[in-house]
């Protein structure tokens, strides 16, 4: 089939790669390049970089408007295929492929649409998790699903272990739909269900309230990792704690105390602590929490060290 191929960030990759290995992908929509890094240097979306890596046109636009979609009429598409592409797909461009769009979504659908589906999950305490290949429809990820998978979440696992593993499952999963729309044998059902809704995480959703249970605590912490990072407030600044893990055995500390046991560096919760294992305070790198710790205890005085 003739298919143009919608994504922009890492996880699209798989995907990409997948569905042109066995399919004619006449074009690669992604979004404009970006200022990164201190600098601000403009670069390519890394699905932007991958299709040039395997010679497919790119067209790069933030809004899917008039202009695209008669860049994109002009190829006579199949069929679209959405892999967080990063703009919402709507009519004319949606009816345009002779077999519509699909979406490979990071999720249990109706369960978590939106941006942030995967995060949302972790965050939620969730079991379990996968992906689906729906229908693209105007309403945000309600449209009819032809595939899923289905996997647990584990105890440790973070929002990006998660995303990393759906991203390949997923890609297989897509690719096959795509297989199955071709051969006319794809059958789509409706979603039946709770709705929930996953909008994109703010800097807000990462800062860590440790007043509350440390099972909650360590969901928030694993959902917003890496993006857009866990964090609480030392002395009024951000502490970004990249890594950490729960210390059920401990005795409790009050919720935000910082202490050393056994060469653990403990933090308090609204239950039990939880052992920093990377963390980055204000100005600095990322490090282990005991080097830092051995810089802040000669000074932190008979207040101690306490975040919030």
């Amino acid at each position: 089939m003739r298919i143009v191929f919608a994504g922009t960030p890492a996880v699209a990759i798989p995907s990409l790669e997948a569905v042109a290995a066995r399919h004619d992908v006449v074009a690669v929509v992604t979004r404009e390049d970006a200022p990164l890094g201190r600098k601000r240097v403009l670069t390519p979306s890394p699905v932007a970089e991958a299709a040039e890596r395997l010679g497919l046109a790119v067209l790069k636009a933030n809004r899917l408007g008039p202009d695209v979609t008669d860049r994109i009429a002009a190829l006579a598409p199949d069929l679209g295929v959405v892999v967080a592409y990063g703009g919402l797909v709507r009519e004319p461009l949606l009816s345009l492929p002779r077999l519509g769009w699909v979406n490979l979504h990071f999720s249990l659908l109706p369960r978590w649409r939106g941006a942030a589906p995967v995060q949302h999950a972790v965050i939620a305490g969730d079991s379990e998790t996968g992906a689906a290949v729906f229908h693209l429809v105007p309403e945000l990820d309600a449209g009819d699903v032809y595939a899923e998978l289905r996997r647990p979440i584990g105890p440790d696992e973070t929002a990006g272990d998660l995303l990393s593993s759906l991203a390949t499952d997923g890609a297989t999963l897509l690719a096959d739909t795509t297989d199955a729309l071709e051969a006319g044998t794809a059958r789509a059902t409706a979603q039946e269900g709770e709705v929930a809704v996953a909008p994109k995480l703010t800097l807000d959703d990462a800062r860590l309230d440790l007043t509350e249970p440390a099972d909650r605590v360590y969901a928030r912490l694993r959902g917003v990792t890496p993006e857009p990072g866990a964090f609480a407030l030392l002395g009024g600044e951000r502490f970004k704690i990249h890594g950490a893990r729960p210390a059920a055995a401990e005795q409790p500390l009050a919720p935000g105390t910082v202490e050393v046991r056994d060469r653990r560096v403990l933090v308090g919760t609204g239950t039990h602590p939880l052992e920093l294992l990377t963390v980055q305070p204000a100005g600095k790198r990322a490090m282990p929490a005991a080097d830092w710790w051995r810089g802040v205890a000669p000074s932190a005085g008979d207040a101690g060290v306490v975040l919030s």
